[in-house]
């Protein structure tokens, strides 16, 4: 039976490795929560906001609508500036986000293989548009689905583009979405 004081000096190294990596990701998680915001929203609510509360409020079927661009006086900071999520407001945009902003592209996101997310989902991600149909950001989508099969892809796609054609009729123009709610 080796000596007791072996068994400490084990005991020793697992507890060191512990609270070192506890240490580590308490540390990571922090930097990334900070690191991915890039944008504040002003100090009043913003019609950008007030038009997905409406829709989310007007629509039982989505998880969430958001909008994403980039906010006026800056250049180059792709953010989530109104959503309904409200602690992702100012989030910087991924990759994707900026791909359908900048090309106006579209991107239908059925979750295939995303075995972490919570709930299965489908999310569309689209061009975002005013009432005279420019491209001006980006809306994202996203539906809850009964199972991770997303048998109802077409219907869902319609939906999200109906939703954001709904939007663009009370978009006038890019910067009203950043003035104060009436």
């Amino acid at each position: 039976m080796p000596p007791m004081s072996l068994y400490r000096r084990v005991f020793d190294i697992i507890r060191h490795f512990v609270i070192s990596a506890s240490l580590a990701a308490s540390l990571w998680a922090t930097s990334a929560a900070t690191a991915e915001k890039n944008w504040t929203p002003p100090g009043y609510r913003i019609h950008g906001q007030i038009l997905s509360d409406e829709s989310m409020s007007a629509n039982p079927d989505p998880l969430s609508i958001a909008l994403h661009g980039v906010p006026p006086d800056l250049t180059g900071v792709y953010t989530m500036f109104a959503g309904s999520f409200p602690e992702r407001i100012g989030n910087a945009d991924d990759p994707d986000d900026i791909d359908v902003i900048r090309k106006g592209i579209t991107i239908v996101d059925p979750r295939w293989n995303r075995v972490n997310d919570s709930t299965p989902k489908f999310v569309v991600l689209s061009p975002m548009r005013n009432t005279v149909g420019e491209n001006i950001g980006l809306v994202v989508c996203a539906f809850k689905v009964a199972e991770r099969a997303n048998r109802h892809e077409r219907r869902l796609f319609n939906r999200a583009l109906k939703l954001r054609d709904a939007l663009a009729r009370r978009i006038p123009s890019y910067a009203a979405l950043f003035a104060e709610a009436k």
